[in-house]
């Protein structure tokens, strides 16, 4: 999913680079205030960060020779929202294309907008919508699931849009649902284990740090 370095054409790497610029700078302040009012949940953010680190940085092999990979971002904001989500993003978003090569710096807001920004804001949508019927921990698979999803929906849009397949709104839909069903193969079964992986995580979070997790207005 993460758009190469130096594969979107300049606008479009800085439209999107402004599109994001706002949602990264209110999560920054979130953040601050998380921290500045409960320093215990540093622990969480971490935790939370570092879990979108590893799952986003597992690269499996697409058939059409690219990758597809989970995104990470369910736990991030069933514990914090999609404002945080953003800023932990941008952060393991940086770190893997200067330490991993996956994603660019030129890229970096389209990455954000796909996975920090609109995939995790859909994932709590869907949260939202089914906490109270389903309990906490299907809640997160749910997602997990709706913002992998979603991600790759948005990042089928972003390049349909740089390299559409024809003249108006018809050549971007078209590159688009192209992209989009390139990415389906892989990336549908990817977010279903994404989402239980996660589930499971939660369940363990609501058991071993309960007091934490309550705080957050996570708890069962």
């Amino acid at each position: 999913m993460h758009i190469a370095e130096g594969f979107l054409p300049p606008v479009w790497a800085a439209a999107w680079a402004l599109f994001a610029a706002p949602f990264v700078a209110y999560g920054t302040y979130r953040v601050a205030t998380y921290v500045r009012k409960s320093p215990e949940r540093m622990a969480m953010l971490a935790l939370a960060g570092a879990f979108m680190f590893v799952l986003s940085a597992m690269k499996f092999p697409s058939v059409t020779g690219s990758t597809s990979h989970p995104t990470g971002t369910g736990i991030a904001v069933v514990l914090f929202g999609p404002a945080v989500t953003a800023v932990l993003s941008t952060i393991v978003l940086v770190y893997q294309a200067l330490l991993l090569a996956h994603g660019g710096i030129t890229t970096l807001g389209a990455n954000v907008a796909s996975m920090g920004i609109i995939g995790p804001a859909v994932g709590w949508l869907g949260y939202r919508a089914v906490r109270d019927r389903t309990g906490i921990v299907t809640g997160t698979f749910v997602a997990s699931v709706l913002a992998n999803w979603a991600t790759y929906i948005v990042t089928s849009v972003q390049l349909g849009a740089a390299f559409p397949a024809g003249g108006g709104i018809a050549g971007v839909l078209t590159a688009a649902g192209n992209f989009a069903a390139v990415f389906a193969v892989t990336q549908l079964p990817i977010a279903i284990v994404e989402g239980v992986i996660a589930a499971a995580m939660i369940k363990q979070l609501l058991a071993v740090k309960p007091a934490v997790t309550s705080k957050l207005g996570v708890s069962t």
